[in-house]
């Protein structure tokens, strides 16, 4: 489908809830455990998995008894594949550094601080080069086709 014969699937004159209190809470609680699991399955195989699929589909089962929108349930998908990539960035990076004798031992703070300085570059360098890797190419992005899929297929 070409982005010129796209047509959303929620109206645009149709205003229903998107950033709530309860989408923040399901996706950072997503994030954590889906971020915990990717990094024991990091660690213990030496790869992560993508967590997106999963985490729409236990955003959409968390928010369902609470009557959430698709849009939230999108926000707590988000939040849990957000999650997953910080924990695999720390996977790889931090016991790299014991390895070479940089650190010791794992340093609890540095490490937070790591974490929340990549998840933040992330977002800055994610900014500028979304109208190059995102809205100017013409791909697929089967992942992302996959979750519109299970999302609107529940609605």
């Amino acid at each position: 489908m070409s982005r010129d014969d796209f047509k959303s699937f929620i109206p645009p004159d149709k205003i229903i809830p998107e950033l709530t209190v309860k989408s923040i809470l399901v996706g950072v609680f997503l994030a954590v455990v889906l971020g915990a699991a990717n990094a024991y399955l990091g660690l213990y195989a030496g790869m992560t998995v993508s967590a997106i699929i999963p985490g729409a589909v236990m955003a959409l089962a968390l928010l369902r008894p609470f009557k959430g929108t698709i849009l939230e349930v999108n926000i707590a998908t988000m939040g849990a594949s957000a999650g997953e990539c910080v924990a695999a960035g720390v996977i790889f990076t931090i016991p790299a550094l014991v390895l070479l004798g940089v650190w010791k031992d794992i340093h609890y703070i540095e490490t937070t601080l790591i974490s929340l300085l990549g998840g933040f570059l992330g977002v800055l360098w994610m900014v500028p080069l979304r109208r190059a890797l995102v809205t100017k190419t013409n791909l697929p992005f089967p992942e992302g086709i996959a979750v519109a899929a299970v999302l609107t297929t529940t609605v």
